[in-house]
């Protein structure tokens, strides 16, 4: 396991960090308990989760178990989704942080986050009220860090400046989503990340078990049980590029979904890659990434496998025009 620097915070977090959405669901206590603890003993100290993860039962289960551990672990969770049933449970309204972070932190029975994720742009709500409201957390010792997930490059780029203006804590890390057929990541949000120094936390490196094949083989899954996920992969592009990946890997003789977050990690802006699972034998295979250290022409050749995403402009970088002549 090797260990990166989280954006500009200084601190370490391991290039794999563990995704638990799963925790309460597809996997029980029990297996969750083993997951965490197969994570731990492997070197991975970045953990993953949300307040809205299972109704609160994903917090309620590594809050069970985290507390002989809690030293040692990174923690993130984020806040945006519905977390109980009331109309204002939802959204980054002042009221809605303050009150989520501290039924989180209740569930994970710990006094701090390291990272709080603010989980979707809000529309209705301006990222000033936002940001100082995540001000007033780090101000009370309940978060450390701010990071944003599923934000577009105008909405980080945004909350960067007003951070700045207003001296509320700055965005540390950005999670998108990244993997082999969904690309979009690269064309703004990764060279926004490199500009800005955020450290950049990569979910769904498997797109939702689509690059392990086993859809191609009829078995169930998150896109075949959810239809979001059905939608969000429904693209018929993604299921060619899933047969060549496929195949590739077959030739390689390497497992799948081990290769597909390996891909994911070689990108030299990725800081740490979001792995879940839902028995140990599948975290296992996954680890097996691990040992899949991508050379920059390995990388190339399965990045061609997909098509590269349009340019954010209808104008080449300056090294291209340079390269073609003005």
């Amino acid at each position: 396991m090797e260990y990166v620097r989280l954006g500009k915070t200084g601190i370490l977090v391991s290039e794999l960090s563990l995704g638990t959405m799963t925790f309460g669901n597809e996997a029980d206590e029990a297996t969750s308990r083993r997951l965490m603890a197969r994570a731990l003993d492997v070197g991975i100290n970045f953990f993953d989760t949300s307040t809205n993860y299972n109704k609160g039962a994903t917090e309620e289960i590594i809050g069970r178990w985290i507390g002989p551990h809690r030293h040692e672990i990174i923690l993130a969770s984020k806040v945006f989704f519905p977390t109980g049933g009331g109309r204002n449970d939802e959204g980054l309204s002042r009221r809605n942080l303050l009150q989520t972070v501290e039924n989180s932190l209740k569930r994970l029975q710990t006094d701090k986050l390291d990272l709080l994720y603010l989980h979707h742009w809000d529309e209705n709500v301006a990222i000033e009220q936002t940001l100082a409201a995540v001000h007033t957390l780090v101000e009370q010792g309940k978060v450390i860090y701010c990071g944003v997930s599923n934000f577009a490059a105008w909405q980080t780029m945004k909350a960067l400046a007003v951070a700045a203006a207003g001296r509320y804590p700055p965005v540390v890390a950005t999670q998108p989503m990244y993997s082999l057929v969904k690309r979009q990541a690269e064309v703004e949000i990764l060279p926004l990340a490199a500009y800005e120094g955020l450290a950049v936390v990569p979910y769904n490196a498997m797109a939702a078990g689509m690059l392990t094949g086993k859809y191609l083989r009829g078995a169930s899954g998150r896109l075949t049980e959810v239809e979001m996920y059905r939608q969000r992969y429904g693209n018929p592009q993604y299921i060619e590029v899933t047969k060549r990946f496929i195949a590739h890997a077959s030739e390689q003789g390497r497992s799948p979904a081990a290769l597909a977050v390996a891909w994911v990690m070689s990108h030299p802006l990725v800081t740490s890659t979001i792995v879940g699972a839902r028995s140990l034998d599948q975290f296992d295979e996954t680890l097996q990434c691990l040992d899949m250290r991508l050379s920059p022409e390995e990388r190339a050749a399965i990045t061609a496998l997909s098509p590269d995403p349009p340019s954010a402009t209808d104008r080449e970088p300056m090294d291209a025009m340079r390269r073609r002549g003005w």
